[in-house]
């Protein structure tokens, strides 16, 4: 049986990035002229579709006031969070068919 497919790092910084846009109040394109980026680039990076280079993680983190550590944390759990529950729909599924 294969392992089950783990979300991408992209994706999930991109998706942690947005909720803490969400929490801070910032609207995308608040936060794009605070970090020095364009708007379009930022919903691209929230979206998963692009990869966060460490500068630029660090001057958005750094406009809505949160650390990078945190970002990076919150990311990680989520992807462990998703890759034990897709572990579990599998052997669920496995256990239904045996």
């Amino acid at each position: 049986m294969l392992p089950p497919e783990e979300p991408l790092l992209r994706e999930a910084l991109g998706s942690t990035l947005r909720d803490y846009r969400g929490q801070s109040g910032f609207s995308l394109r608040e936060l794009a002229s605070l970090a020095n980026v364009s708007p379009g680039y930022l919903s691209e990076l929230e979206r998963g579709r692009k990869e966060v280079s460490s500068e630029l993680l660090a001057s958005v983190c750094h406009a809505m006031g949160v650390s990078v550590a945190s970002v990076i944390l919150e990311a990680a759990s989520m992807m462990a969070l998703d890759a034990a529950a897709a572990e579990l729909a599998a052997d669920m599924a496995s256990r239904a068919g045996a």
